[in-house]
């Protein structure tokens, strides 16, 4: 009897639970969902006229206005976003500008004739103005990751994103606050939803939202990251630095294209010697040159790396004097320990000189391209460097004048140079050949002529080969 009344008493229970269900359904307010929460992170956004900011049309090139102007008449949102924004905001000359719009890809092409679709990973337009290059990207959306246009990998990587927003919801899929700004060309005022005004005044980068997950959806922020507080002068904030020395070895998931790309804009735009360092102490430089951190770590003496902080300052000596820079030069210099190491292993097992740095440049070459896919014209470049640094002691007869020739001297001139600077070469050598550079026909005869003693050698004059017969065909 007690056991039915037992049963019964679980059923009311069960129902009256139902009926609660379904009446908090029908009149109560649904608790708020990730993307609302941030939403109400996002109705906070600042906004700062004109007058509280230090940007002018004057400053902007005439082509992005263009494109702000005309998508403005279209009736569609404009924004100068990104990295255009903050450089402003420095007062430095942007190398590019991006625009953001509520317009699609197809919209905006459909306002610029002059126009192209481009990218799988995310759509975007680019208007073409001659040489110049304006990115029109449109508002990103913040879709779950279950969205059939929005596609993550089992780290976290995000492989594919073409889900399409808002300006609110834009913002929060951008990287850094200070990267996170927005002209607004209707009344010329900067939007911030994520405190980027006030980083930029403290000189602080801070990534937006979780540095974890961000970093998992794209480990290439951990470089960016390098790179924008060495070349801003910005200083880490604590939650963006802190995760970067436990997750480096994401990197090792990214394809090789892409960090040969990360890799020339991290020592090519004139920051390199800062970057190494600071690469090197967050154990990053590891994972875009392994065989080169190895060297670094396990040499006694300390020329291999007074050899590339010398590279490195060259680099950024040419690039503040508004020189042309070709990345096989420091690539070169990058490799050229772990290519001595190698060519004096093989030396050693009974190599001859020449073959042991050929097979060497091979093995070196082939392991780093798994890790930034160099293309062939810039590998085969770095060996002309190489190759041409032993000829460089053969002082004598011709071959001066036939290494004066090589179309790659003068960078193989600079290498022996730098080498010289940090003990690895003669500089008496050096000495040698610049003046043998600058020499007249006479004093480059009596320079490359014999010691005495060998005047049976030519004093200098082209040595001539013989040609071996054609062996005569069996009768």
């Amino acid at each position: 009897m007690a056991h039915t009344h037992n049963k019964q008493g679980l059923k009311i229970i069960y129902r009256v639970i139902v009926i609660f269900k379904f009446f908090k359904k029908i009149f109560s307010v649904n608790e708020p969902t990730a993307s609302e929460v941030e939403a109400g992170q996002e109705s906070r956004a600042k906004i700062y006229p004109r007058s509280e900011h230090c940007i002018s049309r004057a400053q902007i090139s005439e082509n992005a206005l263009k494109v702000l102007q005309r998508l403005k008449k279209a009736d569609y949102d404009a924004y100068l976003v990104g990295g255009c924004v903050r450089d402003l905001l420095l007062g430095r000359e942007p190398k590019d500008f991006d625009v953001a719009t509520n317009a699609s890809p197809e919209q905006v092409k459909q306002v610029f004739r002059n126009c192209r679709i481009i990218g799988r990973r995310f759509r975007l337009a680019h208007v073409f103005f001659g040489r110049e290059i304006i990115e029109v990207a449109t508002f990103r959306g913040s879709e779950t990751a279950e969205s059939d246009r929005q596609v993550v990998h089992e780290d976290g990587r995000l492989l594919r994103d073409n889900v399409f927003g808002t300006l609110e919801e834009d913002v929060w899929r951008r990287d850094f606050t200070v990267n996170a700004l927005y002209y607004n060309i209707r009344d010329f005022s900067v939007v911030d939803y994520t405190g980027g005004m006030q980083d930029h005044a403290n000189a602080v980068l801070r990534l937006i939202g979780d540095p974890d997950v961000r970093y998992r959806e794209d480990p290439v922020r951990m470089l960016r990251a390098i790179r924008f507080a060495v070349k801003l002068g910005f200083t880490l904030h604590p939650d963006t630095e802190q995760p970067i020395h436990t997750q480096a070895e994401l990197l090792k998931s990214i394809p090789a294209a892409r960090l040969y790309d990360e890799a020339l804009k991290l020592f090519l735009a004139g920051y390199g010697v800062q970057t190494f360092e600071m690469l090197r102490h967050f154990g990053l430089f590891a994972m875009l040159f392994p065989d080169t951190d190895k060297c670094l770590e396990t040499q006694d003496h300390d020329f291999p790396r007074l050899f590339l902080i010398r590279a490195l300052e060259n680099s950024d000596s040419r690039f503040a004097d508004g020189k042309s820079l070709t990345p096989y030069f420091l690539l070169a210099a990058l490799l050229w320990e772990p290519l001595q190491l190698a060519a004096e292993k093989r030396i050693q097992q009974g190599e001859h000189e020449t073959i042991a740095y050929q097979n060497a440049a091979n093995e070196v070459l082939s392991r780093q391209i798994k890790i930034t896919a160099m293309p062939r014209h810039i590998t085969q470049s770095m060996r002309d460097v190489w190759f041409l640094q032993n000829k460089f002691s053969k002082t004598f007869g011709a071959r001066p004048y036939r290494l004066l020739e090589q179309p790659k001297f003068r960078a193989a001139y600079d290498f022996l140079q730098l080498r010289a600077e940090t003990g690895g070469a003669d500089p008496q050598l050096v000495d040698w050949w610049t003046r043998f550079q600058a020499a007249d026909e006479d004093l480059r005869r009596k320079m490359t002529a014999p010691p005495k003693g060998n005047a049976s050698k030519g004093k200098g004059k082209p040595r001539r080969y013989r040609t071996r017969k054609k062996p005569e065909a069996p009768q």
